[in-house]
Formats: structure tokens, C-alpha cells, sequence
């Protein structure tokens, strides 16, 4: 059935044209803050495992004020969750944090990626961790395919292309390019001290911006990463806080998490405490002390409590943003 029923030109632009605030008023606390040199406070939020966003919300709604952006991961371990697009853009638009989106070459080819950046751009996302992704026999689709068409040094030298007007084939972007401030994640307790210098150096070279770091429990060597390698640079590193919340989390943690080893001291004092999750955010509160003597910031990591990362800033004496 046809119909006569015509939409006015300008009802038809507006019902296109991206909202103004998208491009007059970009997130850029975060920028700002690392130009600033200021001690920089992230935190880290999981989206859903499904549609509804309302309890992602609730949890993130505590952290305003707190904390400089908010990640949001993507599907990590390998676990499948909701777009770190639509849950950063959700958080944005709802809560008014600032995000920095995960973003994994696992799932994608070249294609996908620059399709997901181009529209993470049109819907006001300013920050990208770039991160090769976990692979796909940890998580809960094991018989899944892996694409790792791109890793995390290709995918930034991909954003470096975009924020330059050009596409991965070097072509010129016809309708704008981006302006991603582009971040990477470091692991200062890597075995390798070698390979974490030259990965640490290719990273700089592809233009990340900052670094967020895994989970960190010796700060010894992270101090040494900071001074031997991290400093030949300006580049922040954040060092990753993550609240252990008993013995037992923190058993799960070193059997399941690569390459994390939380040592018998925690472990220990975790077990002997008559309340493990209050001596876990005890523990993240002196780590966080202790980590502001060595590096420009922390990312705290609270997997279904994030709503207790207020009180960890409290008891380390970070005072609201």
C-alpha cells in the first residue's frame, strides 16, 4: 500500500543530524588530566550479559566525581557481554562519566574495527584501549572462531591512520576522520624483561597514550619498570589496583587469570581476616598509597562491586575529582 504521507526536509535532517552535543561538548576529562599531569583515577565496568543495562548503570553511578573515565571491557576473558560501544555510550548519556572503550581484535577483521571506531566517533566516545584480546578457549564459547586480523600495536597504528584521515589502506576518509585518544595495556610483572621493553617501545611507536597496566601485587617491580623503561617516555602508566574480595577469589584469580600470581602474604591475610572483603579493600587502599609514590595514576578493577571503589578511593585518601 503506497502513501502520500511526506516528511518535511528539515524534520528529515534533524532526524539525521547527529546531536550537537556529540561534537561541540567531546568527553575530555581524561585528556585534560594526563596534560595536566594529574594523578589519574580509572575504573573499570563490565557490561551486561544481555539487554538490559540497568544494573551496569546503578554500579557505574557511584563512580561520578570519583574517578577521571570509567573502561569499558570487551567481552573480557573472553566472556561474551554487551558492546563496549553501546554500554560506553550508555554510561555517557545516562550518567554523564566518561568512558574509555575496549576495544579487542579477537572478534574483528580490519573492516569491523574501523566500521566500530567510526561509529564509537559519531556517538561522542573520545577514549580507545587498544587490546590484541584474550583468546577465545577461556571464555564460555570455547568452539568460537578467533579473528586476530589486527593486534593491539596494528590496531593503534589503525587509529593513528583514522585521527589522520586515512583509512587502513592509507586512502582518504571521505566523510571525517576521528580523534581518538588512543590507550594501551602493559604488564610490568611480565617474565620476559626484554620482550616488555621492545612490546612497551612498539606500543609507544604505534601512538598509545597512556597505559593501563594488568593487575599489579609486586610494586617493586613495578618501580623498576617505571624507572628503567617507562620513563624514557611521557606516557602516564596506570597501575592496575584490583580488589580481592577472600582467599579463596584470590585462588580463583591465580588459577584462572593468565598471568597473575597473587602472593601467600595476601592470600594469607585474606584467609586470617574475620572479614575478607573489608581487608581486600584495605589492601587495594594501601596498594593505591603505595602505587601514588611510582607512577601517574591507578586503574582500580572491582568485578560486580563497583560500588564499593568510592570507599577504597577514601581509605587511600584520593579526594573527589
Amino acid at each position: 500500500m503506497q502513501t502520500n504521507l511526506k516528511i518535511p526536509s528539515t524534520v528529515l535532517f534533524r532526524m539525521i543530524e547527529p546531536p550537537q552535543s556529540v561534537f561541540e561538548q567531546p568527553f575530555t576529562k581524561f585528556r585534560k588530566a594526563i596534560a595536566a599531569k594529574e594523578f589519574l583515577i580509572t575504573a573499570e565496568v563490565s557490561p551486561p550479559k544481555g539487554a538490559n543495562p540497568s544494573h551496569m548503570l546503578e554500579q557505574t553511578r557511584s563512580l561520578k566525581g570519583r574517578v577521571h573515565a570509567v573502561n569499558i571491557t570487551d567481552s573480557s576473558r573472553a566472556v561474551m557481554s554487551m558492546s563496549p560501544v553501546a554500554a560506553s555510550v550508555l554510561i555517557q548519556q545516562h550518567i554523564g562519566i566518561e568512558t574509555i572503550c575496549q576495544i579487542a581484535c579477537r572478534d574483528r577483521n580490519r573492516i569491523a574495527l574501523q566500521g566500530d571506531l567510526f561509529g564509537a566517533a559519531a556517538l561522542g566516545i573520545t577514549n580507545i584501549l587498544a587490546l590484541t584480546g584474550d583468546p577465545v578457549k577461556v571464555g564460555d564459547s570455547p568452539d568460537a572462531r578467533s579473528v586476530f586480523d589486527y593486534e593491539s600495536v596494528r590496531l593503534l597504528q589503525l587509529i593513528q591512520k583514522l585521527n589522520q584521515g586515512l583509512d587502513a589502506n592509507n586512502k582518504a576518509l571521505p566523510h571525517q576522520g576521528t580523534d581518538f585518544l588512543a590507550g594501551a595495556a602493559v604488564d610490568p610483572q611480565s617474565p620476559s624483561w626484554s620482550g616488555l621493553q621492545k612490546r612497551f617501545e612498539r606500543k609507544i611507536n604505534a601512538g598509545a597514550q597512556f597505559f593501563q597496566s594488568q593487575l599489579i601485587t609486586d610494586f617493586d617491580r613495578l618501580d623498576k619498570f617505571v624507572n628503567q623503561i617507562a620513563n624514557q617516555s611521557d606516557k602516564p602508566i596506570l597501575a592496575g589496583i584490583f580488589l580481592i574480595k577472600s582467599a579463596k577469589n584470590a585462588l580463583f584469580l591465580n588459577k584462572f587469570v593468565p598471568q597473575v600470581q597473587i602472593p601467600e602474604h595476601i592470600i594469607d591475610r585474606l584467609a586470617k581476616a574475620k572479614s575478607p572483603l573489608e581487608e581486600g579493600i584495605a589492601i587495594a587502599a594501601e596498594q593505591i598509597q603505595t602505587a601514588r609514590q611510582i607512577c601517574q595514576g591507578v586503574h582500580i578493577m572491582a568485578i560486580k562491586a563497583e560500588h564499593l571503589i568510592p570507599e577504597i578511593l577514601d581509605r587511600a585518601g584520593v579526594a573527589i575529582l
